[in-house]
């Protein structure tokens, strides 16, 4: 799904004071508003291509390491955009199989060829797809945070694990590092970081759990997992994280607005000083953890 303030990608609670930088932003509010971040609205394209050049990298390297090769069955959780799905495909090669899974597939669905099969699926209410014997590989970043019911999505895509099998998680962990702008030097950066904590409330208010992250490692292992680790990453500045913080409130500025957390001048002036290009703009870091079904 990838929707975090480093947010990538249509997958969700705690602290109102903490957010998923990494935001995919799809916490659902209780009075049934829908997904903050919603995949069809025109900035999601947007935030998914800088989600792929902020985290591509660490995913990639982590998939490397789990030996993802050919002939592997792979379930790509709340797929989002096409990114990791392009990789594992060319991975596993036309003797394998890519199951690419969202609430909305609006923009993956063109990845829909052999070796990818793409399906409209809810990890957090609905029964694993099945490959037959299971899967060798399942995967998800920015996901979970945004899921109501995460206990059932974990407990699915391990039920869906061949034995042997690999689960990679990644998610954000906003608690520890809650900052749009660490360097808090000028008017600029306090308004970047108020305007920070507005998206985290509205996350908040839609149930995401924004300290997620740093339980992975525990609930891998809680879960029966062996093998388990995890590391952490995150941007300090990157034009990745620039294109995205404009796309993010670009896309949320009327719930923030709404919600009395900033006013349309405010937000006029933070767009301005982002495309600057003089802020240094980073994100919530991005934990991965995995380990290895018995």
């Amino acid at each position: 799904m990838t929707h975090s303030d480093g947010q990538p990608d249509g997958h969700s609670g705690a602290d109102t004071d903490q957010d998923k930088d990494g935001d995919e932003g799809r916490g659902q509010g209780p009075d049934g508003g829908g997904y903050l971040l919603e995949n069809r609205q025109t900035e999601a394209g947007e935030r998914f291509d800088a989600f792929a050049t902020l985290f591509d990298p660490t995913t990639f390297r982590h998939l490397e390491g789990l030996g993802v090769g050919p002939g592997w069955r792979c379930w790509e959780v709340g797929v989002g955009g096409t990114s990791v799905v392009s990789w594992l495909a060319e991975r596993v090669g036309p003797t394998g199989t890519v199951v690419a899974t969202d609430i909305d597939t609006s923009l993956v669905a063109g990845a829909a060829h052999p070796p990818v099969e793409v399906r409209v699926h809810d990890v957090g209410t609905e029964e694993p797809p099945s490959p037959g014997e299971g899967f060798d590989l399942v995967h998800a970043r920015l996901v979970l945070v945004h899921v109501p019911d995460r206990e059932r999505a974990l407990r699915s895509m391990i039920k869906a694990l061949r034995p042997g099998g690999r689960l990679l998680l990644e998610d954000a962990d906003p608690a520890l590092q809650p900052l749009l702008c660490p360097d808090e030097h000028g008017p600029a950066e306090e308004l970047a970081n108020r305007l920070r904590r507005g998206f985290r409330r509205l996350l908040a208010d839609r149930g995401a759990d924004l300290s997620y992250g740093r339980r992975l490692p525990r609930l891998l292992r809680e879960a029966g997992l062996r093998q388990v680790e995890a590391d952490a990453y995150f941007p300090v500045t990157s034009p990745a994280c620039t294109a995205l913080e404009s796309a993010t409130v670009r896309q949320i500025r009327t719930r923030l607005v709404a919600a009395g957390l900033a006013t349309d001048e405010e937000i006029d002036q933070h767009l301005t000083n982002v495309a600057s290009g003089t802020m240094d703009l980073t994100t919530a870091p991005m934990i991965s953890a995995w380990g290895t079904k018995p």
